[in-house]
């Protein structure tokens, strides 16, 4: 069985092996192709299970903020992989208040840019990290495409979107926004006034 505290050794592993996402990805992949092929199904399951954490509807406000209005279902999906990319504690501190985005160092250099500035490695999402478990899985069992069925047979349906169960509120107003998140609507402040085209 592939634990929880596997998973997080594993992620913040590949983070001390290359700075390089693309190169991460390599790295967990062939970690996990050595693995037995539950314990590829596991890595799914604890992606999904981290990533339920910061599936919330306050997240998502706070994605929103920082990327100026541009995070999409998809997109908030993939912040969520980005958060878990950034690794155990940094995760641990952002799930509990996601204000605390306004302290990373990858979040501070956005600011004071527009999106269309931005740089394709340094927008904040890692859609890529859905991929390294069925990739891992197809190279193990020869089975293309396989990692979904072998999930539900243990009764897990892997998550493709996100589904927030916390309370929905106005992520476009501006004053709920600035009340929830005050450090980010400082570190981004004209992306307040520009949320009502969302």
């Amino acid at each position: 069985m592939l634990t929880t505290d596997d998973f997080w050794v594993l992620i913040d592993a590949s983070a001390v092996a290359t700075a390089d996402q693309h190169e991460r990805l390599a790295w967990l992949t062939d970690r996990l192709a050595e693995r037995p092929a539950d314990e590829v199904v596991d890595f799914a399951v604890r992606l999904d299970e981290a990533r339920a954490r910061v599936d919330s509807w306050h997240m998502w406000g706070a994605a929103l903020h920082v990327c100026q209005g541009l995070c999409s279902d998809d997109g908030f999906h993939y912040f969520q992989a980005w958060l878990v990319g950034l690794g155990r504690e940094t995760f641990e501190r952002v799930a509990a208040e996601p204000d605390s985005l306004a302290d990373l160092p990858q979040i501070r250099r956005l600011a004071g840019r527009r999106v269309r500035d931005w740089d394709d490695d340094e927008w904040p999402d890692w859609e890529s990290l859905d991929y390294v478990a069925g990739d891992a899985y197809k190279r193990v069992t020869g089975i293309a495409d396989g990692l979904d069925e072998a999930a539900e047979a243990r009764g897990h349906e892997l998550s493709l979107s996100p589904d927030p169960t916390d309370k929905e509120w106005d992520l476009a107003d501006p004053v709920e926004v600035a009340r929830r998140f005050p450090r980010l609507v400082a570190l981004f402040p004209s992306n307040t006034r520009d949320r009502r085209h969302i």
